[in-house]
């Protein structure tokens, strides 16, 4: 694919002034319509070659290959940009003008139809481009996230037609043309990306996170970090429970408001006035969670509900705006009721009845946007229940942008990491605080700066295919996982700040802590602790498998250990996390086995991923720019090869068909 909005056509991808033969006659394109790459080669009219280098480095390279391969052949070799290169440009321009004029001259009529045909096929071959299997910009990221067949690109400027031969980059007045405008209050809503029919239309352009989003991470994470102390400092099942509960409900909080903002472009007050709304709600949710389940659970669950009705009147005002869409929006808002009367209905009653209602609204609320997903895209069985008219309402529906997601991950999973290390921090109170509470709390930093190292340089490397664009099961798996990921790693990390502060072991004197830290420190940790911090690390880093599992990772020649043997590792680790309360460790005896546990996860990570007959500790001999990797493609090399001697574009839809049917994520692509 390239970052061009042009078809490559046979015998076009080299441009017609860049001809290696001097008798032949070439055409001059129109440069409106080049195809965005460079001009490496020009041909003077004596019939010299010119050769354009892009720096010095490469042309001292290609003077050394030139020479060696042309020996008897004159070239002229220049940098790009240099007064040479300007100067064969100009003269290689003046010879086709010339051309040009003499063609005019003795075939009029001819070369005036020539150039209207050649300008309507420039038309039809953008129009075609913008449609067929090449409709997709760089932006779209495949280089990072991996390629889908069934992703399009959709312009907000087609209304917009410009002249072949003009230089006027429509691109760059569509991202200024707004500079000096001020916010309205209300702007009509536009879908930013949907599936129609199997194919994600969305646009070129990359969603960045806006700032009040990281500022809504910000305020989630000291909201979480709450519940895993409440639950920490009572660590029984009871609190545990609790903790899941309020947990889940913060977490809708937070994927609502993603949900919110990416599905729909509307840059006006009323969208920040809406955010404000429901970081209101989350708001009095908060305060009532310590006790909300002996005095104020009723305030608990009105403040969560305002949210989510909120949510769902949203949806169906997007229904009514944007017709489009209308029957997904719809679909989506009588989904999100169904939870709502059950959380309704476990206010008036109590024992396992309230507990049933709770967890069956959770599980509606979490997953019931899956059940739009398959209606959607049934199998081959449930399409038939479908009724006709049922399908073509749901033929649109809006998708989530994958660099959106998951930027918005990954940030609020750094803010959850640093927040983690922050219960970490005490203060000292002697001159030589050097003892086994700084070494439990640098264990403990050692431990959070691992968890970062995997899951943001390890686990993301050579990555061939991120989740979401792989399947429509890895996407649902990828989405899913990070709430059992986040919310184990919260309740281990507020664990372990109790066993930090613990006096239980040796080098640990109780007067060494500042006043304050005194009556926080425990010199005996109860059992149900040690779970708690052994559990949730273990399900932590068991989770952690599954993400990294649910990517494709490209497979590295010679490689010592493959992905799946590292990822049985893991697994194997986190069962020995979760069984360490059985030995009965003090607290830096346990927090020293963890810690030690989790680096040779990540040491068996870096050597693992490291290839036989490379030195691992220092580059000796190693080329990695010459380094390859192999994936699977459901192209064979005849194909490829009939394709490029013919010249023939190979239909990618048809490619995806024979890998498994549709691709890419459900939601986000």
């Amino acid at each position: 694919m390239t970052d061009t909005p042009h078809t490559l056509v046979a015998g076009t991808d080299t441009p017609a002034s860049a001809t290696t033969t001097p008798g032949h006659h070439y055409h001059h394109p129109h440069l409106g319509n080049h195809t965005g790459k460079r001009v490496r080669q020009l041909l003077r009219s004596e019939g010299k070659k010119v050769h354009i280098a892009k720096d010095p480095d490469e042309a001292n390279h290609m003077r050394r290959e030139l020479s060696t391969a042309n020996e008897k052949d004159d070239f002229d070799l220049v940098i790009y940009g240099s007064p040479e290169h300007i100067e064969a440009l100009r003269h290689t321009h003046e010879h086709h003008e010339n051309r040009h004029r003499q063609l005019k001259e003795q075939h009029g009529e001819v070369v005036h139809e020539f150039e209207r045909v050649i300008r309507e096929m420039d038309v039809l071959a953008a129009e075609l481009h913008m449609i067929s299997e090449h409709a997709v910009q760089l932006d779209a990221n495949f280089s990072k996230y991996g390629y889908s067949a069934h992703l399009r690109t959709k312009d907000a400027s087609d209304s917009l037609h410009l002249s072949g031969e003009s230089t006027f980059d429509k691109d760059i007045w569509h991202a200024e043309r707004k500079l000096g405008e001020s916010m309205r209050f209300y702007q009509k809503p536009i879908v930013r990306q949907y599936f129609h029919k199997g194919l994600l239309w969305r646009a070129k352009e990359a969603q960045e996170v806006a700032s009040y989003e990281l500022f809504i991470d910000l305020f989630y994470v000291g909201i979480v970090a709450i519940t895993g102390d409440s639950a920490a400092e009572h660590p029984t099942g009871e609190s545990l429970l609790r903790f899941a509960i309020t947990f889940i409900m913060g977490w809708k909080f937070w994927s609502d408001i993603g949900v919110l903002i990416s599905w729909f472009d509307s840059d006006d007050v009323l969208r920040r006035c809406s955010v404000l709304f429901i970081l209101t709600c989350l708001l009095g949710f908060t305060t009532n969670m310590a006790s909300a389940f002996e005095h104020t659970y009723t305030p608990l669950v009105a403040f969560y509900l305002a949210a989510r009705l909120f949510m769902t009147l949203s949806l169906f005002w997007y229904a009514w705006s944007i017709p489009m869409v209308r029957g997904s929006m719809i679909g989506n808002g009588i989904i999100s009721l169904i939870p709502a009367a059950l959380w309704i209905g476990s206010i008036h009653v109590e024992g396992p009845s309230k507990q049933g209602l709770i967890w069956v609204a959770i599980i509606f609320d979490l997953f019931g946007q899956f059940i739009m997903i398959f209606i959607q895209r049934p199998g081959p069985v449930m399409i038939k229940l479908i009724p006709t008219r049922l399908k073509e309402s749901l033929e649109f529906f809006p998708g989530t942008n994958i660099e959106h997601r998951i930027e918005r991950t990954n940030a609020f999973v750094t803010l959850v990491f640093g927040s983690c290390v922050l219960g970490l921090l005490y203060q000292s109170n002697v001159e030589y605080g050097i003892n086994a509470f700084f070494g439990k709390a640098v264990l403990g930093l050692i431990q959070a700066f691992v968890f970062n190292w995997i899951y943001f340089e390890i686990d993301s490397f050579n990555l061939h295919t991120h989740a979401i664009r792989r399947h429509v099961f890895s996407a649902l798996t990828w989405f899913s996982i990070h709430l059992p990921f986040i919310m184990s790693f919260v309740l281990s990390a507020s664990a372990l700040a109790i066993l930090v502060r613990a006096h239980d072991c040796a080098d640990a004197p109780l007067d060494s802590l500042f006043e304050t830290f005194i009556p926080r420190s425990e010199d005996h940790v109860s059992p149900g602790l040690h779970w708690f911090y052994c559990g949730s690390l273990g399900v932590s880093l068991f989770c952690l498998s599954i993400i990294a599992l649910t990517h494709t990772h490209r497979k590295i020649p010679n490689q010592r250990l493959r992905k799946e043997t590292r990822l049985v590792f893991r697994v194997l680790i986190s069962v020995i996390i979760l069984t360490l309360p059985l030995a009965h460790f003090n607290s830096f005896q346990l927090i020293a086995t963890t810690t030690g546990l989790v680096v040779c996860v990540l040491m068996l990570e870096l050597v693992g991923m490291s290839c036989w007959g490379e030195n691992f500790f220092w580059e000796k001999g190693c080329r990695r720019d010459r380094a390859t990797y192999s994936a699977r493609c459901g192209v064979t090399k005849e194909e490829l090869g009939k394709s490029m001697k013919d010249g023939t574009v190979i239909d990618v839809e048809e490619i995806a068909r024979r890998d498994g049917g549709e691709k890419g994520g459900v939601a986000a692509i």
